[in-house]
């Protein structure tokens, strides 16, 4: 899938469009045209596919077809679930939200914007392993707490937060749960029934749809305030005329990652479980291997190889694709939130670096990116040594 000699190992960035996926959206993009609005035989062909599309994604997350609203990414499922939350309370001025400090921006940006209007924000820290107290957030709730927003995988580290003791917690007080699956789906079986989630954020571009689509689960009963005006798509909740390509290929990757996920699972935690193994093998036990006591998405290795940058470990292997923290961070000179929230020091949180693993992965590919490491890691820690 990658080019010819190319590590591509940054698949909680982006992963590529799943062969079958790409096909699924050709006959969109040509023949089948048509406004999913126009009551004509070639607009209703489009409004059969995204129907069918709503079906395959609600089969992934075994919920009903009308809980899943159609959305252009991530960021925008997140920006609805949360602002839309708040604008929908009787008084949004006076509500409480509660998230945690290892979030993703497409979380804490729209949760910082409705501070200025009165809002007021719980932010809860995690242990060193990256993982979030369920007591903590239950010890956070107020009478005003409207909405709790935690992730299901942290992007960064991998590990995964207690979501069902914290759907419990909240359904109990009567507070909105909000979870941000980007990472988790497609990697680990998601059910709507087993998170317990009222709101879930879904992006294609994570399982092998293409980037500019993606889900918001809504449970059914749930009232969210539009944040876009236009049509009444997608229950007026993400207005505008459906992209049916790109909802036809998230449609396509929820059903392949529906029939595939357990034995990818497995397939991925050995291939990184090997990879680990290597490493620390071959550096004498030197390197640190970050939130490893954590159950954690079983795709993922955030790795500190001390005495060396991670940018510039990678900067030496310029086939490796590979990310030293969140790819939307990736120009950022400041340590990650997450590492910071994990008390990792800052000379070891710049020595780290994320190998993200998945479906087109093969053995051979890691095996070569642990020896590049390894030799490259040595290369430099032994320049940066003192004479």
């Amino acid at each position: 899938m990658s080019p010819e000699n190319t590590l591509y190992l940054d698949y909680n960035a982006t992963t590529p469009i799943d062969p079958a996926v790409r096909e699924a959206i050709l006959p969109f993009l040509a023949e089948h045209y048509g406004n999913p609005s126009s009551l004509h035989v070639i607009g209703q062909k489009a409004a059969e596919a995204v129907s069918t599309a709503r079906d395959q994604v609600a089969k992934l997350l075994g919920c009903q077809s009308q809980e899943i609203i159609f959305t252009s990414g991530g960021t925008e499922s997140s920006n609805l679930a949360i602002t839309g939350s708040i604008q929908a309370c009787e008084d949004p001025t006076s509500a409480h939200i509660i998230t945690s400090a290892i979030e993703h921006p497409a979380t804490t940006g729209p949760i910082q914007s409705l501070k200025p209007g009165g809002c007021e924000v719980t932010v809860i820290g995690c242990n060193p392993q990256g993982q979030v107290d369920p007591q903590d957030i239950q010890a956070a709730i107020r009478p005003n707490t409207r909405l709790v927003s935690l992730m299901h995988a942290n992007n960064e580290v991998g590990t995964i937060q207690p979501v069902q003791q914290v759907s419990q917690i909240c359904r109990q007080a009567g507070v909105l749960f909000h979870v941000d699956a980007a990472q988790a789906v497609g990697k680990l079986p998601v059910s709507v029934d087993c998170i317990g989630a009222d709101l879930i954020t879904l992006a294609g571009h994570k399982f092998y749809a293409p980037k500019g689509v993606g889900v918001l689960f809504v449970r059914e009963g749930v009232v969210l305030h539009p944040v876009l005006y236009g049509g009444g798509q997608e229950l007026g909740l993400s207005p505008g005329t459906e992209n049916v390509a790109l909802t036809v290929a998230l449609g396509k990757a929820a059903e392949i990652a529906e029939q595939a996920q357990m034995s990818e699972c497995t397939r991925l935690a050995e291939l990184r479980d090997e990879f680990e193994g290597h490493l620390e093998k071959t550096t004498g036990g030197e390197v640190v291997i970050h939130a490893r006591g954590a159950e954690r998405l079983p795709n993922t290795s955030s790795i500190a190889f001390p005495g060396v940058e991670g940018q510039r470990l990678l900067d030496h292997i310029p086939l490796l694709c590979a990310s030293t923290g969140a790819a939307c961070h990736s120009h950022s000179t400041t340590v990650s939130a997450t590492l910071a929230a994990m008390r990792i020091s800052e000379q070891v949180a710049r020595s780290t670096i994320r190998i993200s693993l998945g479906r087109f992965t093969t053995a051979p590919e890691v095996h070569r990116a642990g020896a590049a490491l390894t030799d490259t890691w040595k290369q430099l820690a032994g320049e940066s040594s003192p004479a």
